[in-house]
């Protein structure tokens, strides 16, 4: 195989490991250190933020409509009991996330109610007898992840979520010995091959789907299905800038197609990203709706979506979940910037079950910015908003805080530079997807 050939299949195997790799990497980092308000834990122990999301929450694209409680699954040595409080009747979604990003099941309001429940977590190969009153939940891959996110009206509704988060609780089944964690890349590999030692590691650990498994044959020139001793220890210089340059395109592919819309529709300069996480056509648990219109047929289309939605939006939910539109530009076409101020017209305000919200990120990374209001994200739970006579509503954008009164109360403070804010909408109604409801363009004023 040339080169230029090898350099192509390097590209494709960086988009395809992509998502594995980043997920992992955040499976570690959670346990190790924690994210922001979510303290350490280790493996099958949930964290619990007791607060909402801000600046210090260094995750991509994290919210803050809703209080997270996270916890990082090992079923290698036998299944888990999760049991879920009763929320009276409030919003919360449990989202289950396997290795590759795969979102293959939820517990929560719209999934299973909002009543107390018992679950049984079990890993690839399990066979046992459930217990009684208890649900199986079959994980795709030994290590997961839970993200609960439950809806908080604010500072003085912590309290009821914090006692509903305390409720949540995982425990063994049986007499087991301590989660393993994740198996350890060679330490020993060049910096610039790190990833690729990730990939080998990781994916012959925890197997894709099988459809995914016959195409992964084709990357064996790059020394990814190799076991043993690490192929990147002293891997020839040919292969090593190859795997190199392929790295750095599969990069620079996935963030432009990123900034394109990833193939999403664009309405308004809004890429409504509303079927960015249908890339699982495999494992369909509890909560998970199986139906063609939320499942990619092109399974090279699929695979790239889900490499652009681990970049940008790791453990989003389905659509059907909550809906996602970011934006990157205005209504002239032009890059949002913090240099200029724009408004963002809401008439009529986004149609939803639950509640919606557009929260503003930095670029490139998609994390929240520290402002002087304390103020990450507008949506209709927003204390303090002033409507106009008609019922739309107004919201300005912008580093500098209005002098209009009206304009000041529905400010959402921008970063000084680039930004990308995303509206959600979660439990969102039909009108949403049938095209009914139209997000309004973000109009520069100055």
């Amino acid at each position: 195989m040339v080169s230029a050939e090898l350099q192509e299949l390097a590209e494709k195997a960086w988009v395809y490991g992509f998502p594995l790799v980043f997920d992992l990497d955040q499976v570690n980092r959670f346990v190790a250190d924690g994210m922001g308000s979510l303290e350490p834990a280790p493996f099958n122990t949930f964290s619990h933020a007791r607060t909402l999301a801000g600046p210090r929450d260094t995750f991509v694209s994290v919210n803050n409509d809703t209080v997270y409680s996270i916890a990082q699954i090992d079923l290698g040595h036998g299944p888990q009991l999760l049991r879920v409080p009763d929320s009276g009747g409030a919003y919360y979604v449990l989202q289950f996330v396997d290795a590759w990003t795969d979102n293959f099941a939820y517990v929560g309001k719209r999934a299973t109610g909002t009543a107390a429940g018992l679950y049984l977590l079990t890993g690839p190969g399990w066979s046992g007898e459930v217990p009684a009153g208890a649900t199986q939940i079959a994980f795709p891959t030994a290590v997961g992840t839970i993200v609960g996110r439950w809806a908080c009206d604010g500072v003085d509704d912590l309290e009821r979520v914090n006692a509903l988060q305390s409720a949540l609780t995982l425990e063994p089944v049986g007499d087991r010995e301590p989660a393993e964690g994740l198996p350890a890349p060679d330490p020993n590999v060049p910096e610039d091959l790190r990833f690729w030692e990730k990939l080998r590691v990781y994916s012959q650990a925890y197997p894709s789907a099988a459809q995914d498994l016959i195409a992964e044959q084709m990357f064996a020139p790059l020394g990814l299905l190799e076991t043993g001793a690490s192929p990147y220890l002293e891997a020839p210089p040919d292969l090593a800038a190859v795997l190199t340059a392929g790295a750095e395109a599969g990069h620079r592919s996935l963030v432009a197609a990123l900034k394109s819309g990833a193939g999403a529709a664009v309405v308004n300069g809004w890429q409504l990203m509303y079927h960015a996480f249908d890339y699982n056509d495999d494992f369909f648990e509890v909560g998970t709706v199986n139906s063609p219109e939320w499942r990619i047929e092109d399974r090279s289309k699929a695979l790239g979506l889900r490499a652009g939605a681990a970049m940008a939006g790791l453990w989003g939910n389905h659509g059907y979940e909550a809906a996602y539109a970011p934006i990157y530009h205005d209504n002239e076409g032009n890059e949002l910037s913090g240099e200029h101020t724009y408004t963002l017209t809401f008439a009529p305000t986004p149609p939803v079950d639950a509640f919606w919200s557009i929260t503003m990120y930095d670029l490139p990374e998609f994390f929240l910015v520290d402002n002087p209001l304390d103020r990450y994200s507008i949506g209709d739970r927003t204390p303090g908003l002033v409507f106009a006579d008609d019922g739309s509503l107004t919201i300005t954008l912008g580093a500098t805080a209005p002098a209009d009164p009206v304009a000041r109360a529905n400010w959402l403070p921008t970063p000084a530079a680039g930004f990308r804010p995303m509206l959600r909408m979660y439990s969102p109604k039909a009108e949403v997807f049938d095209g009914t409801f139209e997000i309004p363009p973000i109009v520069k004023t100055t």
